[in-house]
């Protein structure tokens, strides 16, 4: 007889995390160090320290303040990470410890909005939102310049490349950029020449040139002799970063010769490289469809060679340098997660879709993330097909895309459709074989899609055009938002559940009506075929899962426990047992066969959208509001093994310890008996230790040969045993025994943590008190007296 996979065919018990894909970058700066191997970035109250190349985190850095990160900044040696809070403190960081070496006050009267190291190391300056900037020596710890007559925010300063200069840059409100002298600690020059905020300042190898690009769509080069502009340059939109690329050739971004070129990211969403002497642009990365690219961030880690980009929609992606071909993509934060799915014939790949137009997939062993684009809206749902290489998704774009993942883990697009009027909410693919997929819409209309011939061929090339495809069927089911279609496993019978409060059962692929599930009293949000059995499962948003027969349509079970929406359900256990998740961040284990919720884990902390089960239904996947994806591993073997290791380590320990009383060994007994922490069994040894005839001197020397967490342990049983009549004797006489030897400095702490005790139960005994009497009913009046 065949092996059954691992979690099939037995009855689960509990469910542990294994694995979570949580937010690590939510907006503002992101640092490269200069090896390209460490990625710095802000989440709320930490600095995140990525590892590129795993792409999980190193460290999480957090002020003690736990006050949001207004700013931060790395030294170019890469050894001094320094960040400041809204609380108004700086850290200077050991960051490979995560320790911080230094804590002081800002002593700007506002945040931090901007900092930034002199090119030795040694100097900090930062500029704050009270118009000042301050220039802090890191390494002897103390303030060396405080220079004023900024207007407003000072959200950019930099210092000259060449450290024997000693100046420093700064641009504020006023979209000037002013100069700064640290030798005669005034201000220099003024460099006005933009209209709009000014988003950042790079410099020339040699010293002697500026750029500044800015919101009024241009970037300008500066001669830092003259500290006038020596050339203008358009670049049609609005810039929030501008890159000085080396000095030396790159055919494949348009550089054919060694004079001034730049890189610029903007509102457009595309990198491109200008020559600086020229005005031309050289070079204009290719445009992805969909929203949200506009790009907020870029930087360059000359000595790595890689250039980081930063999405509006937090997305982190590194390029090598010299051609801007693509190396990494990391998903800084997903938002609201609304579905998730395994990928793949062993389940190697996961699926995300969230609120975003862009679909995310993670390698779960490498943490590897590509960001698939071609919706031009949010992706609303994900289905996969049996054999794990194909999966549909859909979105409030209307349309529908087709995805192929290759061997190598690369997916790219292989089909497209459109036909409905609404938001596409739901969709399912076949299950025997890939054959069909059905959609469901806010059009109140289900729509079957064949897949073509074409699409199931292998020679289909990655680089082709989609395949567009072609409604078979189109139905109108119900009166309301058609929220989940599940197909059953034998491809002829499909359920439809809607916020009209029914599920509905048709025969494919003609779209017949075969029967109506009402019974719930609010919307559904998700239907389930039972892959063994003739039953289908609904869950509601009046917080009930119930179970209904395919044969008559009568409802069989109803399953009761969320205190809120229940929005998706899940077979599992081969049909035995359902798994479901609410908008109360719970998800609930349940065994049909007598209604009995087994297990609720807690994990999430909102709306739980997106839920999955493996093929070999040993893990589970869930994805939800607070932007969390969390893998869980079936622990039900582990923990049961667990058990039956302790079980017979208890039966072993209590044999040997009526081996030891047979024996006569009280020390041994006694010290056994108190590791296994049961009052019962110790008191069983000290009863056997007063049995003999020289009951007083044995009880003194055992009792007094115990260590002093065995003392503790055994005064705490004591106390159990005084509370018994029949056990007072007991108690007593190994409380003579240890106030007879026992130094009073000893006792004492024994005492203070039993008064402490006792202290506790009188608060809550207050407190219950309290309760009670505000609780009682105040007397009803007293009857009139009759006359």
């Amino acid at each position: 007889m065949a092996e059954t996979p691992a979690g099939v065919g037995r009855f689960k018990a509990n469910y542990a995390v294994e694995r979570k894909i949580e937010p690590f970058y939510k907006g503002g700066k992101a640092q490269l160090d200069q090896t390209g191997k460490h990625l710095f970035c802000v989440c709320g109250t930490r600095v995140n320290v990525l590892d590129v190349a795993s792409g999980t985190i190193l460290q999480s850095l957090e002020q003690e303040d736990q006050e949001d990160i207004t700013a931060f900044d790395l030294s170019p040696d890469d050894e001094v990470l320094v960040t400041a809070s809204r609380a108004l403190l700086l850290a200077q960081w050991a960051w490979r410890g995560g320790s911080v070496t230094r804590l002081w006050k800002a002593i700007h009267t506002a945040p931090v909005a901007t900092m930034a190291f002199d090119p030795t190391s040694t100097l900090l300056a930062t500029g704050g939102c009270d118009g000042a900037v301050r220039v802090w020596d890191v390494v002897r710890h103390y303030g060396t310049h405080h220079f004023r007559g900024s207007p407003g925010v000072v959200h950019l300063v930099a210092f000259h490349p060449d450290p024997t200069r000693l100046l420093l840059y700064s641009s504020a409100a006023d979209t000037a950029i002013r100069v700064w002298s640290l030798q005669d600690r005034s201000c220099l020059a003024m460099l006005t020449a933009h209209y709009s905020a000014i988003t950042s300042l790079a410099f020339s190898a040699d010293g002697h040139s500026m750029l500044s690009s800015g919101r009024d769509k241009i970037c300008i080069v500066w001669d830092l002799q003259s500290y006038q502009a020596t050339k203008t340059v358009p670049v049609f939109e609005s810039v929030e970063a501008a890159v000085l690329l080396p000095e030396e050739l790159a055919p494949a971004l348009g550089v054919k010769n060694s004079g001034l070129h730049f890189l610029t990211a903007g509102d457009q969403g595309i990198l491109r490289v200008w020559e600086a002497a020229s005005g031309q642009c050289v070079y204009t990365q290719p445009k992805l469809p969909g929203p949200g690219r506009e790009l907020t961030h870029c930087s360059l880690a000359h000595t790595a060679g890689l250039l980081l980009s930063v999405t509006a929609d937090h997305n982190l992606i590194l390029y090598e340098a010299r051609s801007l071909q693509l190396q990494k993509q990391f998903a800084g934060y997903s938002e609201e997660v609304l579905d998730v799915r395994f990928l793949g014939p062993k389940d190697s790949h996961i699926i995300v879709a969230s609120n975003s137009p862009c679909l995310k997939v993670f390698e779960l062993q490498t943490s590897a993330c590509q960001i698939l684009h071609g919706h031009t809206d949010i992706v609303l749902a994900l289905d996969v097909f049996r054999k794990g290489w194909l999966f549909a998704s859909c979105a409030k774009d209307q349309s529908i895309r087709i995805w192929r993942m290759n061997k190598a883990g690369q997916v790219s697009c292989v089909a497209q459709g459109s036909g409905h009027t609404h938001s596409v909410g739901t969709i399912c693919c076949s299950r025997l074989k890939e054959s069909f997929l059905v959609t469901g819409s806010q059009d109140c209309t289900v729509k079957l899609w064949p897949l073509p011939e074409a699409l199931l061929s292998k020679s289909t090339a990655p680089d082709t055009d989609p395949i567009l495809l072609q409604a078979q069927a189109t139905q109108r089911c119900h009166d309301k938002d058609i929220n989940s279609l599940a197909v059953a496993p034998n491809d002829k019978l499909l359920a439809t559940a809607s916020q009209d409060r029914t599920a509905k059962l048709w025969a494919l692929p003609q779209c017949q009506l075969l029967g109506v599930f009402s019974g719930h009293r609010r919307g559904l949000w998700c239907v389930q075929f039972s892959p063994m059995d003739q039953v289908l499962a609904t869950a509601s948003a009046d917080g009930t899962i119930k179970l209904w027969s395919l044969q008559d349509f009568s409802c069989l079970k109803t399953f009761e426990g969320h205190d809120a929406s229940v929005l998706k359900v899940a077979f599992v256990s081969r049909g035995t047992q359902l798994l479901s998740s609410g908008s109360d961040g719970l998800l609930k284990l349940w065994t049909i066969k007598n209604n009995e919720c087994v297990r609720t884990l807690d994990a999430h902390e909102d709306k739980v959208w997106g839920l999955h089960c493996s093929q070999l239904d040993d893990h589970a996947l869930t994805g939800g509001s607070d932007s969390r994806v969390i893998l869980w591993k079936d622990v039900t073997e582990a923990e049961q093994a667990e058990e039956q290791a302790k079980q017979e380590e208890q039966v072993v320990k209590q044999q040997e310890l009526d081996n030891l009383l047979h024996e006569k060994r009280y020390l041994r007994a006694l010290g056994l008996a108190i590791s296994l922490d049961q009052p019962h069994t110790v008191l069983t040894v000290i009863q056997a230790i007063r049995k003999d005839p020289e009951a007083c001197e044995k009880l003194e020397g055992t009792v007094l040969q115990l260590r002093r967490d065995q003392k503790e342990a055994l005064l705490r049983f004591c106390v159990t045993w005084n509370t018994n009549s029949r056990h007072c004797h007991d108690a007593q006489a190994v409380l003579s025994v240890l106030l007879q030897h026992e130094a009073p400095e000893e006792l004492l702490t024994y005492e203070e943590r039993h008064f402490q005790r006792l202290s506790r139960t009188l608060q809550a005994a207050t407190f219950l008190d309290f309760l009670w009497h505000n609780m009682k009913l105040s007397p009803l009046p007293a009857p009139p007296s009759a006359l």
